[in-house]
């Protein structure tokens, strides 16, 4: 609260919108183990709530700004066995390293480090060369997944907003951990680089979701019967299939 003085004298009291703190780091026992839960506060909460968190390997717990701390902790405690079952259940890290099996569009390549060759990537023979030093390893394939999928995103952006003769202003690749793609209403787009391990077919169908989306701004019926006119298949099986392995997508190049 700030107090200002008036003109006539009178003390005027301004009250500020209780802003929530910065999320805490907390630690839940269960079963003579530790379980690490963020514990965040939410203007927008009316109860607390338990999320996974796939890509932080965490549980999220979030509470109204006003819940004493307390409440909400002891909610969480009382959810352990729920939280150890979940964070077990989280497929495990797939780090860019020498030897590791990749999914590139859904075919399996397995990445190789060529020390003795200087800075540069190609695909060969069902495996990834990654030249240079080791420890550039991760970003040079990065660098290179994001081109990949580049390649083969763009068109298909392009093409299908043509279809629908509206404009994409631009088309940008981010980390996104909370959704796959979004589309803004003055045209711009994202996606998540991780999808370059993701089957064509569900590749399609978010380009479909997302420029549908320069049409409809909403997930009304319309926008559904255009995103099914504008996927080249039936729109359940990608679904399912993100569905299925969404956590998995989130756990490459950790």
């Amino acid at each position: 609260m700030i107090e200002a003085m008036s003109l006539s004298g009178a003390v005027l009291r301004l009250i500020l919108p209780k802003t929530a703190p910065e999320p805490e780091q907390l630690t839940i026992a269960h079963a003579g183990d530790t379980l690490p839960v963020t514990f965040v506060r939410s203007a927008r909460a009316r109860r607390a709530s338990l999320r996974v968190d796939p890509a932080g390997r965490r549980i999220v717990l979030t509470a109204p700004l006003r819940m004493a701390r307390a409440t909400a902790v002891g909610f969480a405690e009382a959810q352990a066995g729920w939280i150890a079952a979940r964070l077990k259940r989280l497929p495990s890290r797939r780090p860019f390293v020498d030897g590791v099996e990749l999914p590139i569009f859904g075919k399996p390549y397995r990445v190789r480090h060529r020390g003795e060759v200087r800075g540069t990537v190609w695909r060969e023979n069902g495996e990834i060369h990654v030249a240079g030093r080791p420890e550039h390893l991760p970003r040079r394939l990065r660098e290179w997944l994001t081109g990949e999928l580049k390649t083969r995103l763009v068109p298909l952006v392009q093409a299908k907003a043509a279809r629908i003769e509206r404009p994409v202003v631009r088309i940008t690749l981010r980390d996104s951990r909370s959704r796959w793609g979004s589309c803004g209403p003055d045209g711009r787009m994202s996606f998540s680089w991780r999808l370059v391990f993701a089957p064509p077919e569900v590749l399609d169908y978010l380009v479909a979701h997302e420029v549908a989306h320069l049409v409809h701004l909403n997930h009304g019926p319309r926008f559904w019967a255009l995103t099914r006119e504008l996927c080249e298949g039936p729109i359940e099986a990608p679904q399912a299939w993100l569905k299925a392995n969404g956590e998995t997508l989130l756990q490459y190049g950790g």
